[in-house]
């Protein structure tokens, strides 16, 4: 049985349906009691409390865990005593790139290395499901705003680091491995705002916030270390940070799907 944590998020609701589609026996993990298809099973447990995991893993082989709560040593622990012998690692691409700045997926990735347990790490760039944000501003006044308007970076499909993270668990080849996820071509906040004024029919207007106005929107939602390195990232790229990377194709044998795709899929949330 393969146990997916966040399993209500972009990326842990696509893995559980990918999953399930598949044939593989599920249990859905989250905070709160969710929906989930193909009769799949729903645990309670919050990572910030590791000892809610105990019953959550109960009879698995195989974790998906996010990067949550301060003691991934206590959750991994935990998993290998329930019988979870391999873990897939969401990350984040700034673990890699600036460390300082996102010391929390480090941690988590070094607690993971050291587990015991098979792993995979997965560092996704920015997900394309970002553009989320825009839904209200776009359907009430077709209008987006972000700041950094003209720097592109390949923002990837949660659809793609689904099928990745589903391979790693279920296939052969992904142990200590640590893939870098990107979407198939660099796409600026303009771009991505002008496409999904294509996929509802209707142009959208772009206004560019300052970077302070920026700062002071993700305060609300992220802690300063990680707002500011977030920013670092939007505003002013690292090579490695603008690359697009092949991991993707190399998994799933087959190109990542671009921005424009993700936007048509999820039209609905911006009429």
């Amino acid at each position: 049985m393969i146990v997916v944590t966040g399993a209500t998020g972009n990326v842990g609701r696509e893995l559980v349906r990918t999953l399930a589609a598949a044939g593989e026996k599920v249990a859905a993990v989250s905070r709160t009691p969710a929906p989930v298809p193909y009769g799949v099973e729903h645990r309670r447990a919050d990572l910030t409390a590791p000892g809610s995991l105990r019953g959550a893993v109960d009879g698995a082989d195989a974790l998906f865990l996010l990067v949550a709560g301060d003691d991934p040593d206590a959750l991994l622990g935990l998993a290998a005593a329930g019988g979870v012998r391999r873990v897939v690692l969401l990350s984040s691409q700034g673990a890699g790139t600036r460390p300082e700045a996102y010391r929390h997926p480090v941690a988590f990735e070094d607690a993971v290395r050291r587990s015991g347990l098979e792993w995979t790490i997965l560092r996704p760039g920015g997900f394309d499901s970002n553009a989320l944000a825009w839904a209200e501003s776009i359907r009430t006044s077709r209008t987006a705003a972000a700041p950094f308007a003209d720097v592109g970076l390949p923002s990837v499909d949660p659809a793609d680091v689904a099928e990745v993270a589903a391979a790693a668990l279920t296939g052969t080849g992904h142990t200590g491995r640590t893939y870098e996820l990107t979407g198939p071509a660099a796409v600026t906040p303009r771009q991505r705002a002008a496409a999904i004024g294509d996929a509802v029919g209707a142009p959208v207007r772009f206004a560019e916030q300052s970077r302070e106005e920026a700062r002071a929107r993700m305060l609300e939602v992220m802690p300063e270390a990680v707002v500011e390195g977030t920013l670092a990232i939007l505003g002013d790229p690292l090579p490695a940070e603008r690359a697009v990377s092949p991991d993707v194709e190399r998994v799933l044998g087959r190109a990542p799907r671009s921005f424009a795709d993700w936007a048509a899929r999820n039209a609905a949330a911006f009429r």
